[in-house]
């Protein structure tokens, strides 16, 4: 894996562990809702995660970008089905997603050649 991936995946599991570890029940449920969200359904996962990367990128959080972006390498997108999420969430955004566009290309870089 590529420094990003691993720095990203390290903190972000560190840190969960963290929060689920004070039991929080509100935090616990929200963490399993989201869990369940994407789970297999009406929507295949795939479609589902990239659902959920237009709205990151739209949001313009970049860990859930990082997030979602190694749960569509997870399932197999292909950099030509990414670069047209990356044309919806810019259309939709607007140019204020570049930059965003820009850190998520880098990543999935290193997801990809990794």
């Amino acid at each position: 894996m590529g420094q990003l991936v691993e720095e990203f995946d390290a903190y972000r599991s560190k840190m969960n562990e963290v929060i689920l570890g004070k039991q929080n029940l509100v935090l616990g449920r929200l963490f399993n809702l989201d869990t369940n969200t994407y789970a297999e359904g009406a929507l295949s996962m795939k479609t589902k995660e990239l659902l959920g990367l237009v709205a990151s990128m739209v949001l313009r959080c970049d860990d859930c970008i990082k997030y979602h972006l190694g749960k569509c390498h997870e399932q197999g997108v292909t950099t030509a089905e990414l670069y047209e999420v990356f044309a919806v969430a810019n259309i939709v955004g607007g140019t204020i997603v570049i930059p965003h566009t820009r850190r998520a290309a880098e990543y999935w870089e290193e997801l990809i050649n990794s």
